[in-house]
């Protein structure tokens, strides 16, 4: 098996600290890139607000927004498990032998 530092699964960046910050930064680069390709069209005078907010977000914000539907339901997936496994632990796991309990008095 080969090691890497990174690889992308499911549109997501994953790499060796197992955090979102290159996939983030990724993202970034890709809106930047998207931005200033549409930088004179946003720019121009001849153009409407109205126009250039469209433009903006069928252009510019998709490619940020793109994957993200995929993180958020594998974030909510994540929480849930860990609601189950909280809500389903048995009192002795989280606490030592003896413990807690309660007197005989």
């Amino acid at each position: 098996m080969e090691d890497v530092e990174s690889f992308t699964y499911l549109v997501s960046i994953i790499d060796e600290q197992g955090g979102p910050y290159s996939d983030v930064k990724a993202r970034i680069g890709k809106v930047r890139a998207a931005f200033v390709q549409f930088k004179n069209i946003l720019n121009t005078k001849q153009l409407s607000t109205n126009i250039k907010v469209r433009i903006f977000n069928r252009n510019i914000k998709t490619v940020l927004m793109y994957g993200d539907e995929a993180q958020r339901t594998i974030t909510t997936i994540t929480r849930n498990v860990h609601i189950f496994i909280e809500v389903r632990r048995i009192p002795s796991e989280t606490t030592a032998v003896g413990e807690n309990k309660p007197s005989s008095s």
